[in-house]
Parts: structure tokens; sequence; C-alpha cells
């Protein structure tokens, strides 16, 4: 395994990007053939974006079923085909090409409606959203991510634009373009072609001609409750960057004729997103589950926390290895330390860089003053037990990263069985018995 993957690593770099990139796109092309263009006999909707995406697509989707439409999703939670679920175990969030279209001919055999895909960066720049005929495009946000995969923010930016340029080629018709017109590149990805543009979001209401607005919104520790155009939704998601998400799906929904009022009904329904912001543990302290690896992201987290918080915040964090976005981490830990009171450093998915090394860069963005307040554990595990032992009643641990993921990447392409939620409820059970 360790053979095949230097063979790999050696011809990734001394092929010639083109070829690469004729790879891929023969790649995209074959499996299109193959499947026989099944994105062009559904409804597509793509969701893109730096934050937000998983759970938009699970939104849009949830809406669709609720209000009787045969609906596919995929996401980097899961793969879903009406109610058959398949979580998402690839490490991958957006599948490559012959999976992608092998997907949509499946949602096609299972008699779909509509299919709702989340589409990355990374998934673009080798092609796999190609030859998939979309007929609404969603935008949620965009900040710096993946700047060492792509070389620059502005390449990164560059990337999520050849989708949008992409909608003028689909054969649908009535093409649409959502956007979070809050955002500072909302005009950007606007300006591409599409019969109809439509804006969510809490301000800028002129930006677009129409819109899904927030009128109100009310935060809880439990929850939220928020109105749009006078309809009232109360639902435990957390936050109000999910606020924002729950728009962005009726947005979507409204594009293909489902009111508001059935999408607001719709919404009231939705559960917790596996590890979005989820509670894993309430008494007597408090453990959450967040997949934030972003800077922006992880201050959304701990800002939403913060609402009602009456003991302290004890979080445990990492930063993912295989060369990601060396800059994010010594910035992880300035945030950590601008929100916490205690922070536990550990490993993420190192994959094949050292280990100590990643979080000796996220603790360098925490103070001096601060650092005995700051600890490493490099074992996950072992950090999250510590953590659970050393919280008082009404304290929060925030555990970020991962998520729901299944697995832990290792060096030499190991990946073990992991999940921070089973991790917790196995410890306090052991706890509880001790």
């Amino acid at each position: 395994m360790k053979i095949l993957r230097f063979i790999k690593n050696i011809v990734r770099r001394i092929t010639p990007k083109f070829l690469i990139g004729i790879y891929h796109f023969s790649l995209a092309l074959s499996g299109a053939c193959f499947y026989r263009f099944p994105s062009r006999r559904l409804k597509v909707i793509g969701v893109t974006g730096t934050s937000g995406k998983s759970t938009v697509v699970e939104l849009i989707a949830h809406i669709f079923r609720t209000t009787g439409h045969k609906t596919a999703s995929s996401s980097s939670i899961q793969f879903r085909l009406n109610d058959d679920i398949e979580f998402n175990n690839l490490k991958m969030t957006m599948p490559g090409r012959w999976a992608m279209q092998r997907f949509l001919a499946q949602a096609v055999k299972a008699k779909c409606q509509y299919a709702v895909l989340e589409v990355t960066s990374e998934g673009i720049s080798q092609h796999r959203h190609r030859f998939i005929d979309f007929d609404a495009l969603v935008f949620t946000n965009l900040s710096p991510e993946h700047i060492e995969r792509h070389g620059s923010f502005e390449k990164y930016l560059q990337a999520k634009s050849k989708l949008f340029s992409g909608l003028s080629k689909s054969i649908k018709k009535d093409k649409v373009i959502i956007a979070n017109i809050d955002d500072k590149y909302a005009d950007h990805f606007l300006s591409f072609i599409a019969d109809r543009k439509i804006g969510f979001g809490q301000k800028n209401r002129d930006k677009t001609k129409e819109g899904i607005y927030l009128d109100k919104i009310t935060l809880s520790p439990f929850g939220s409750k928020f109105t749009f155009d006078n309809h009232e939704v109360s639902w435990p998601l957390l936050g109000e960057f999910n606020v924002l998400n729950g728009l962005a799906a009726v947005a979507a929904t409204w594009s293909q004729g489902i009111s508001r009022e059935k999408s607001s009904q719709a919404l009231k329904s939705v559960k917790i997103m596996p590890g979005r912001m989820e509670i894993v543990m309430d008494s007597p302290f408090s453990v959450i589950v967040d997949y934030a690896h972003t800077p922006k992201a992880l201050k959304f987290v701990y800002e939403t926390v913060k609402i009602g918080l009456k003991g302290r915040m004890i979080l445990i964090l990492g930063a993912c290895g295989g060369g990601r976005d060396h800059w994010k981490r010594p910035v992880f830990g300035k945030i950590a330390e601008e929100y916490g009171d205690i922070i536990i450093l550990t490993d993420e998915d190192p994959y094949d860089e050292n280990p100590a090394a990643i979080i000796e860069q996220v603790r360098a963005g925490v103070s001096d003053n601060f650092k005995g307040k700051c600890s490493i554990v490099l074992d996950r595990e072992k950090a999250i037990k510590k953590a659970m032992h050393i919280a008082r009643p009404g304290d929060v641990i925030v555990i970020t990263g991962k998520g729901s993921e299944p697995l832990m990447c290792l060096s030499g392409g190991r990946k073990i069985p992991w999940d921070d939620r089973a991790i917790v409820r196995r410890l306090w059970s052991e706890m509880k018995a001790s």
C-alpha cells in the first residue's frame, strides 16, 4: 500500500497539469456516457461555498421529501436515495466522476424527481461536476480555505466560479442562482448567467428581485426561532449560521415551486444534523460535537455556545494534516484562546504529517499568558477523557474538526474507525460505572 501511494505521488508530481486535467475530464465524460447522462432526467441542485454546504443539502432534501417529492442527496454526511441511507465513509465530500454519475443513475432508477449535491472546490478542479446538468446552484459563503491546494484565495474563488460559469451550458430550462446576499462575494456569483436570481439573508434586500429574507431571530442554547416573510420556524438547530442555512434551503426549494408556507412547515420537523452542533450530552455538563474546520466556522460555533453559557467552555481541537492550509493552524489557537476557558489540543487527521508538529503550530497561536490553560494530548480519545474528567456541572465541552466523520486518517494511508460522539457516550458510561 505504501509503495503504491509513493508511486502515485511521484506520478502526480512529474505529470504536467494539463495532462492530469485531461485525465480527469476524460473520466467525467466516460462516466456520463456510460450512465447515459442521468442528470438530464432529474432536477439537480448543486450547493457550494466554504461552510454550511452539507447542512444546506440535507435541509433542501428534507423539504423536498417532506412535501412528497422523491429525492436523492449527496453530502459529506451521507448519500441518500429516498429512504435508503448510506453514510459517507469516503473521507471525500464529493465522490469521483464515475461515482457521481452512478449515484445520479441510481437516483433515476429510484424514480427520484430531485438530486441535491454538495459540490466542492476540489471536485470542481478535478471535473467531478462536469457533465452534470444543473437546474439550480446555491452559494452559501466564501472565506479562505484550501489555499495550499489551489495556490491562492483568488484561485480558490476561480474554482468555485467554474461551477457557476458552466450553468449557462446546462441544457436545462429556467436555470437559477441562489446566493447569500450578505456575503461580500454574492455579487460575483450573482453576475453569472441564469434565468432567475434569488437572494437569501438578513439585509441587502435590493440585490436581487426575488429573495427569502430574515425578519426576526431568537437564539437559545437549545435551538432557535426565526421568522421570514411572516412564516415562523422553531427548530433544534443552534446558531445564526444555521438559520441562514435554513433560508438557503427555503430559497432553493422555492425556486422549484415549493411555497414558503410548505417549506416553513417542513423545517419545523428538522432534527439535529449529525456532527453539526450536535449536543451529545446535556447533563451534568454538556458536550457538543461540530465539524468546524475553518476559522470562520470555528468562531460561529464558539459564539453560539457562548449564548446562555453559565460555566466554562472547554475546547478540544486540532488541525488536519496532509499539507492542508498550514496558515489556519495558529489562527485556530488564537480563536480558541479568545473564546475558551480551557484548551486541549489533539490529533484530528494527521495523515503523513508529524502530529506533534501540527499541534505545535496550533499552539503557536495561543499567547504565553494563556498557555497555562492550554495542554496537548495527542491521543484524541485521551483528550476527550481528560476534558470530561475536569468538566464541572454547567460547563460545555466543544469538540471540533471531525463532526460525524467515521474515520481518522493516519500515516501510510491507514484509516481507523472513529466517531467523537460514540467515544463521548462510551467514556460517560464508564465514568458513571466507576
